[in-house]
């Protein structure tokens, strides 16, 4: 059952290929696959919660976190935005244009200028 911000099937087909093969035979304490990890990394993108937060089924949130700097250190995961990026479908592409009143002295006002 896919679970809340996980990739689905088509999702993975396409990024599995991009990510680094999995190395099954290491010795030691057996590797989380390359799913769980980047769903993993794919939740704490879109809940924005802390890594500390990261739900148990992905397991430690350590392991994560490593994978996903060793990820970007080797250019992973910035290679898959670009291959991702340049399929992208931009008829619905949607731009958020409001604007946000700033208080006075958040742009740099003096202190005891005129209020507007």
């Amino acid at each position: 059952m896919l679970k809340r911000y996980e990739l689905t099937d088509q999702e993975w087909n396409r990024i599995a290929p991009l990510l680094p093969p999995e190395k099954p035979n290491r010795p030691g304490r057996p590797s989380k696959d390359n799913r769980t990890m980047l769903n993993a990394m794919v939740w704490i993108a879109r809940s924005g919660a802390p890594w500390r937060d990261l739900p148990e089924r992905y397991g430690p949130w350590e392991t994560v976190y490593s994978r996903f700097r060793k990820w970007i250190e080797d250019g992973f995961l910035d290679n898959i935005f670009r291959v991702l990026s340049l399929e992208a479908e931009l008829e619905e592409l949607s731009l958020d244009a409001s604007i946000v009143k700033a208080h006075q002295h958040s742009a740099g006002a003096k202190k005891g200028g005129q209020q507007v």
